[in-house]
């Protein structure tokens, strides 16, 4: 069989478990990677970043985590030693170009106006690659002496948390152009050899209330104590949690497991999924509750104010939820962190001003750690306007892609890693995988239609469910329903475990799909 030119683009989680899987179907995938090191987001992160949820669930399917490491969340270069470990154990450095980064891709074999008339993917019946045409994609990669390259897929592994940093918009006169002292993003803090050195004795503010504010408020708590706090302003209040369980009992009881879908509405559901979820919604709010009544007994949030104005399951669908760094509270009761709410807030010469209480912050370093713009990052990697125009949606618009990972106007091309879960590691592997079938000939697409309206199914869950988060893509609490459809396209059994109790009330997780077909 003739195995067409596949190239992947990144070497972060998504990237190794493409090439991977691409391996084990026979294919020579070559993987271009910007950095001189796999892992992605995890090469350059905070000393402090420690797995958002346990190694039982961020892993691979087909690589347990090694016995020596005994830490239920082990820090980033534990996670960093376990991407190695892959890597080496299924020979895909061999694959890697380090050093090689992709500047811009563009497809080539069929204009912009024929793809549109297209009713089926890719233009023939369906298939990842046209057969008896031309058509694949031309990379432009950053110093590879034989220019530009072609493949006949490509699979974009670019992620979304990093490389094009969210700096929100000022007023005239009010943005950061105004402050004097040193301001810079949270990518740019994280990438620092010496950041303890950065902010030992200065006035730090940090702007913002995800993962990457808390983490950084706890470093520079740690370096400064409350003999120079560092103040963290936020707007929106999150979920926080110190573990992914309650009174000893694992969260994913509660939301990863099969007997939890029937609790929620999902895409493409029957009539009975439709009634059934209904009629359990009033047990859903009651769990949510029970935990919530937990989670403000055992963390001080309404001592702080940091209750959220949005319900624990509603982060869970949604992707807001994250871990606390140890001991943060311990610092916002002992004055090393300072916890200011303001909507609003602007520049001046000598730090902010905060435009609710009319408070002025003196810093010396202003840290935004206020996110990515991933849809951004996405779209600028295409070199042609009508891909940038079409593959990310628009603003009020979820990212449309079949099976979150196929755009159904964009040929020969797969997205993986932009869809979000509790561990995205678990839904980029089973994409992965699904996108490699795929590759070999295991099924065909559907019809451009028939893959429109599933977009749109997909669509209207993430709008009930995921709020004005929507365009996260967050599928954590359909995971489950979710992987079914991708089994059921490959022709695998999606029932994983053994016996009825098992399938029904055990949480499910990566391992539950080693060796898939």
């Amino acid at each position: 069989m003739d195995r067409k030119r596949v190239g992947i683009v990144g070497a972060g989680v998504s990237g190794l478990a493409a090439c991977k899987h691409a391996l084990d179907k026979g294919f020579s995938p070559v993987v271009f990677e910007a950095d001189d090191t796999i892992g992605g987001v995890w090469a350059h992160t905070l000393q402090s970043t420690r797995l958002q949820a346990p190694t039982t669930s961020f892993r691979f399917s087909d690589l347990a985590w090694p016995a020596s490491v005994t830490a239920t969340y082990p820090g980033h270069h534990e996670v960093m030693e376990y991407l190695r470990l892959y890597a080496c154990e299924f020979d895909l450095l061999k694959c890697i170009k380090f050093s090689s980064q992709v500047l811009g891709v563009e497809y080539f074999g069929a204009t912009e106006e024929e793809i549109m008339e297209w009713k089926h993917w890719s233009g023939d019946d369906g298939k990842a690659f046209r057969a008896g045409k031309d058509g694949g994609w031309s990379l432009k990669v950053k110093d590879l002496k034989i220019g530009a390259v072609e493949v006949d897929f490509l699979i974009l592994c670019i992620g979304r948390h990093s490389g094009t940093p969210n700096i929100p918009e000022f007023p005239v006169s009010k943005g950061p152009e105004f402050f004097k002292g040193k301001i810079l993003h949270s990518m740019d803090y994280s990438y620092m050899d010496n950041a303890a050195e950065f902010v030992k004795g200065k006035s730090v503010t940090i702007i913002g209330s995800g993962k990457s504010a808390f983490d950084i408020a706890a470093e520079v708590a740690k370096v400064n104590g409350a003999a120079q706090p560092c103040t963290m302003i936020y707007r929106t209040k999150h979920w926080r949690v110190d573990k992914f369980s309650m009174w000893g009992v694992n969260l994913n009881y509660f939301y990863l497991n099969r007997i939890s879908q029937l609790f929620v509405h999902k895409p493409g559901e029957g009539f009975l999924h439709y009634m059934l979820a209904s009629a359990l919604s009033p047990l859903r709010w009651a769990i949510t509750k029970v935990i919530e009544t937990y989670l403000k007994q055992r963390i001080p949030l309404q001592k702080h104010g940091m209750v959220p104005d949005y319900s624990f399951s509603f982060a869970m669908s949604s992707c807001l939820i994250a871990m606390l760094p140890k001991g943060f509270y311990d610092r916002v009761d002992d004055g090393s962190i300072i916890l200011k709410n303001s909507k609003r807030f602007s520049f001046c010469s000598d730090g902010i001003n905060l435009e609710d209480g009319e408070e002025s912050i003196k810093s010396d370093i202003i840290i935004l750690a206020t996110g990515f713009r991933g849809d951004q990052k996405l779209r600028d990697i295409f070199t042609a306007n009508w891909c940038r125009n079409i593959v990310a949606g628009s603003s009020d618009t979820s990212v449309p892609l079949y099976r979150e990972c196929i755009h159904p106007r964009i040929p020969q091309l797969a997205i993986v890693g932009y869809s979000e879960s509790l561990t995205d590691i678990y839904v980029s592997e089973r994409v992965a995988n699904w996108v490699i079938h795929f590759l070999a000939g295991g099924f065909q697409m559907p019809s451009v239609r028939r893959m429109e309206e599933s977009v749109a199914e997909w669509t209207k869950y993430k709008n009930l469910y995921n709020g004005k988060y929507f365009r996260r893509s967050c599928i954590s609490t359909v995971n489950i329903w979710f992987n079914d459809l991708l089994c059921q396209d490959i022709g695998c059994n999606p029932r994983r475990k053994k016996g009825f109790l098992a399938e029904w009330f055990q949480p499910y997780g990566p391992a539950d799909y080693a060796g898939l077909c």
